[in-house]
C-alpha cells in the first residue's frame, strides 16, 4: 500500500450519522491520518446513526483509527486540544451551538493551532433563525425544494430514495476543506468552512432552482419525465421498464428510425421540440405502444447502437451485477475484524496516479486509543488514569 496523496494531513473526526462521515471519508480513502473520536462506553449517547456492524456504519468509517475521548470532561478537552496542536483538520456536524458549549469552536481551536481548518455541517446553517434546529435529511429535502419536484404529478411530495441532502452536504464540506487547505499553502492560516443540509439541497436542485431565480417559473412534479427534455422518461417493455432519453431533433430522428416508427417523426403533433413538449403525454403513450414489443435488454442495445441514450432500471443486486459496474469496481473488498470479508462502496473519483485505497475496515470503538495517545506523548500510567476516570 502507498502512503496516499493526503497522507501528510491529520484529520480529527468528530462526526456522526451520515453527512459528516461522508465528508471525512474522502480524506480517509486518500490516505489522511484520520482519528475518529468517539465517546467512551457509558459516557453518553453520541447518536452514531445505526448499529456499528450494520452496512451504513461500516461503509462510512473505513480507513480510520478510533479513539474514545469524553469531551465533556476538562481532561478530555485538554487531550483533544493536544491533538489539535498537530492536526490539520477538524470536522464536526453537531448542532450549531454544541461546539461552543464544548469549547471546541473555531476561535478556540485557532488559539491552539492557527493553521487548523474546521469543517462544520449543520442542518440549516451556523447562524440565522433556524441555526439551533436539528438537521435531518428528509426535512432538508422538503425545505430545499426537492420533494416538490419529485414524484408523479398530483400525488403529493415524494422524498428521494437516498439521503441526498446528507451526502450532498458531506461532499460540499469535503470540497470546502480541500479549498481551505490549498489556500493555507499561500496564507499560512487555517479557516472555518461550513455548509448545511439545506444549502446542499438547494445547490443540488440546480437548474430546477434556477428556473425560479431567473425565469420566476415554479417547477412541479414531472414524475419519470424529464422536466424539460422531451421525450425522456421511463417506458414499459415486454419484460419490465427502461429509461430512454430521446430529446433533441437529431436524437429523436435516430430514435424513430431505430424503433421503426417514422410516423412519430412526421406526425405534426411530434415533429418539433415545441410540438413534442405540448403533446408529451400523447407522445409517451405512442412510444409505449412500440417499446412494449421489445425485451428490455434488446431495446437498450438497439437504441444505444443507434446513438440514442437508453438504459435499464436496476434493483441493487442487478446493478452490482452489471459488467460496467463491475469494471468500475464500485464494490470494494475489505476484511472486517468482526464481519470477515465484506464489500463497501467505492469512491466515484478516478485518479490515474493516486487512486484511493481500502486499507482497513471500520475500526472497533476505541481500539486505537492507547496507540494514538502514546503518539502524542501520554505514557501508560497517564492512559490508565484517564481510563479509570472515564476520560477515555
Amino acid at each position: 500500500m502507498t502512503a496516499g496523496p493526503l497522507a501528510r494531513f491529520t484529520v480529527l473526526d468528530l462526526t456522526r450519522v451520515r453527512a459528516g462521515p461522508t465528508a471525512v471519508r474522502y480524506f480517509a480513502d486518500w490516505g489522511a491520518n484520520v482519528i475518529k473520536i468517539e465517546m467512551p462506553p457509558g459516557a453518553g449517547d453520541m447518536d452514531m446513526g445505526g448499529p456499528r456492524h450494520g452496512p451504513d456504519f461500516q461503509n462510512l468509517h473505513r480507513n480510520k483509527r478510533s479513539i474514545t475521548l469524553n469531551l465533556k470532561e476538562p481532561d478530555g478537552r485538554a487531550v483533544f486540544m493536544k491533538l489539535v496542536e498537530k492536526a490539520d483538520v477538524v470536522v464536526e456536524n453537531y448542532r450549531a451551538d454544541v461546539k461552543f458549549r464544548l469549547g471546541i469552536d473555531y476561535e478556540s481551536l485557532k488559539k491552539v493551532n492557527p493553521r487548523i481548518v474546521l469543517g462544520s455541517i449543520s442542518g440549516f446553517g451556523q447562524d440565522g433563525p433556524y441555526a439551533e434546529r436539528a438537521g435531518f435529511d428528509q426535512i432538508a429535502q422538503g425545505m430545499g425544494g426537492m420533494m416538490w419536484v419529485t414524484g408523479m404529478p398530483g400525488q403529493g411530495p415524494v422524498r428521494a430514495g437516498i439521503a441526498v441532502a446528507d451526502v450532498g452536504a458531506g461532499l460540499h464540506c469535503a470540497i470546502g476543506i480541500l479549498i481551505a487547505l490549498l489556500e493555507r499553502d499561500s496564507s499560512g492560516q487555517g479557516q472555518w468552512i461550513s455548509t448545511s443540509l439545506l444549502q446542499a439541497m438547494i445547490s443540488m436542485c440546480d437548474f430546477q432552482a434556477a428556473r425560479w431565480t431567473i425565469a420566476k417559473d415554479v417547477p412541479g412534479q414531472a414524475g419519470n419525465n424529464h422536466p424539460t427534455s422531451i421525450p425522456t422518461g421511463v417506458f414499459k417493455t415486454k419484460d419490465g421498464y427502461i429509461n430512454i432519453a430521446a430529446s433533441g431533433g437529431h436524437i429523436y430522428k435516430r430514435f424513430c428510425k431505430a424503433i421503426e416508427a417514422p410516423e412519430l417523426e412526421t406526425n405534426e403533433r411530434f415533429a418539433t421540440d415545441k410540438a413534442r413538449a405540448a403533446n408529451r403525454d400523447a407522445l409517451n403513450e405512442e412510444i409505449g405502444k412500440r417499446t412494449e414489443r421489445f425485451a428490455s435488454a434488446d431495446l437498450v442495445k438497439l437504441l444505444n447502437d443507434a446513438g440514442v441514450p437508453a438504459g435499464p432500471i436496476y434493483k441493487m443486486d442487478e446493478m452490482f451485477d452489471d459488467p460496467q459496474v463491475k469494471h468500475l469496481k464500485m464494490a470494494h473488498p475489505v476484511k472486517s475484524p468482526k464481519l470477515g470479508d465484506i464489500e463497501v462502496i467505492g469512491q466515484a473519483i478516478n485518479m490515474n496516479r493516486t487512486p484511493f485505497e481500502m486499507r482497513s475496515a471500520t475500526p472497533e470503538q476505541g481500539v486505537h486509543t492507547d496507540e494514538v495517545l502514546k503518539e502524542y506523548g501520554y505514557d501508560t500510567g497517564a492512559i490508565a488514569d484517564f481510563r479509570k476516570r472515564g476520560v477515555i
